[in-house]
């Protein structure tokens, strides 16, 4: 099992776990009020979050859940990750919390993963708050994400030697990240069995028809304008080599009385470059919005 103690000073927060043997979700649960649901992407955990959680957490009740396999929960190596399922245990979560006017905060693959939660229970939700991240489908990708979806290639990079988990840590921050941080984003995985929903979540993006989770991203797709009156504020990294900025210009086009704000300083992992700003604008947004 995995010693987390070396970073409890970054991330110092009190474990929750939900779900039954070997396929429990780990969650945080900190302070009280309106709940801020954030929702994590790929190769990250909810320590992404930690920034945030220090500070809403003060006027907000603030949930930051691990994906399974992700982060403190089970790795279970016989679970079917795909969009679906992981939409499915987020429902399941937040459900039992029977959260109301959830704050929903979405990065990477938790953008899909949590509208598919959204579109299912548009009545919860109060804003959505958007960092990097797509719900709908593109017709590009990255060529190092598409090197890594050849499947020798994926399992060599992703699960045996740990490079893309490695790698990504080196070109997701604008900034060089702190030893300890780097610490933080790569203990979860430190292991071929404990990087197997890394693997899964490549495999996983869905570029056609043909992809086993096409139909249900083009669902959350078409889903979107149920928001489209709803407070949206955006935050993008600009700097993002993964999700260019032509994906905000998607975002804005599904919500176009969305907040925009584009830092120019920071890229993928804009809670690591640019968190004071981040919370600047989140305040004034809530403020504005009486959220």
């Amino acid at each position: 099992m995995t010693d987390f103690s070396g970073i409890k000073e970054l991330y110092p927060y009190e474990s929750h776990y939900f779900g039954g043997k070997n396929r429990r979700l780990h969650y945080v649960d900190e302070g009280s009020g309106t709940p801020m649901v954030m929702v994590h992407g790929n190769p990250s955990w909810s320590f992404m979050y930690r920034g945030l959680i220090d500070e809403f957490r003060k006027t907000y009740r603030v949930i930051a859940v691990d994906h399974l396999g992700c982060g403190m929960s089970d790795k279970p190596q016989d679970f079917r990750y795909r969009l679906e399922t992981h939409i499915d245990n987020l429902e399941n979560l937040l459900l039992s919390l029977d959260l109301e006017d959830i704050v929903l905060c979405v990065h990477d693959w938790g953008g899909p993963i949590a509208m598919g939660f959204a579109i299912r229970h548009p009545q919860r939700i109060k804003s959505i708050v958007i960092f990097n991240t797509a719900a709908f489908s593109m017709n590009w990708m990255p060529w190092r994400i598409a090197l890594l979806r050849i499947p020798w290639i994926s399992e060599l990079l992703i699960r045996k030697t740990g490079f893309f988990i490695k790698s990504a840590i080196g070109c997701t921050t604008h900034t060089k990240m702190p030893g300890k941080v780097r610490e933080g984003y790569l203990l979860p995985y430190d292991s071929y069995e404990n990087r197997i929903a890394l693997y899964q979540f490549i495999q996983d993006i869905p570029m056609g028809p043909e992809h086993r989770s096409f139909e249900l991203l083009l669902e959350i797709e078409h889903g979107l304008w149920m928001f489209r009156e709803s407070p949206v504020c955006i935050i993008w990294g600009m700097r993002d080599w993964c999700f260019k900025p032509k994906f905000l210009e998607r975002w804005k086009v599904y919500y176009p009385q969305a907040r925009v704000h584009q830092l120019d300083n920071a890229a993928h992992y804009l809670l690591e470059d640019a968190l004071d700003d981040t919370i600047d604008h989140l305040k004034l947004f809530f403020k504005d919005f009486k959220i």
